[in-house]
């Protein structure tokens, strides 16, 4: 009985100490990261600064994006800033009767080929032609179809906005004052890939109904990098999802 007792006290004694941890842990963090009232404010903020930058670009304009930690509200001391970079009047399509959607007379439309691609990556096959130098620097022709190299997107984007970037994964990093930067450019889908379609069915019980809305609703991202093992690397695009953070 008396062994008993002295279990259930030290069990007792334990669960504080544990207690006590956790506690202090979190007063760390929240000098760290913030609390979770000024990470939610940080996001919502930046959420709406970036709804409004979007409705006043102009249709052939870029928009930009921060994703990564700053997105998510984190004030992390050192970290970098990611931003994706994107041209307004272009628009990814997974097949051809989505093109319905838009105004065909100043859209762009890039059809997202999968065909010969591992999942999660895809060719993106200009059908528009396009006045832009840029984009038309960064095409190949490929079985008698033109596409968009992502290797040479990603000569651009070391080149283009902050000189002499090295490539960062679909990233051209540099530094500004001591601050790193991450920048992406991508091309923007409004529509959700039907390669990841198990991803809504999947969630039942978390995130809730209203969030997996939200998230499809947004669409995804292409970024300028390929398979290592794929058969078109250096042609080949990454499918992404930071717009869901």
């Amino acid at each position: 009985m008396q062994s008993q007792r002295c279990d259930e006290i030290h069990q007792c004694t334990s669960e504080k100490k544990i207690q006590r941890m956790s506690e202090s842990m979190f007063m760390v963090l929240c000098e760290i990261l913030g609390t979770s009232q000024q990470v939610a404010i940080s996001r919502e903020t930046r959420d709406i600064w970036e709804i409004v930058g979007k409705k006043v670009t102009k249709n052939n304009g870029i928009i930009r994006m921060l994703s990564g930690s700053i997105k998510e509200g984190l004030k992390l001391k050192g970290s970098d800033v990611d931003y994706m970079y994107w041209l307004n009047n272009y628009r990814i399509i997974m097949n051809m009767t989505q093109s319905e959607n838009y105004n065909t007379a100043n859209t762009t439309f890039i059809f997202s080929d999968t065909s010969e691609s591992p999942p999660g990556f895809t060719l993106l096959q200009l059908l528009t032609p396009t006045q832009n130098s840029e984009i038309q620097s960064v095409c190949v022709r490929m079985n008698d179809r033109v596409y968009i190299s992502s290797s040479l997107v990603m000569q651009l984007a070391c080149s283009r906005i902050i000189p002499q970037s090295t490539v960062h994964g679909p990233c051209g990093s540099g530094n500004i004052a001591g601050t790193n930067f991450d920048h992406s450019y991508c091309f923007v889908s409004d529509f959700w890939p039907q390669s990841v379609s198990w991803w809504v069915e999947r969630c039942q019980s978390w995130p809730n109904p209203e969030v997996v809305d939200d998230i499809v609703r947004n669409g995804c991202h292409f970024v300028a990098i390929g398979h290592p093992f794929g058969p078109n690397e250096n042609e080949e695009w990454r499918t992404s999802f930071s717009q869901a953070v």
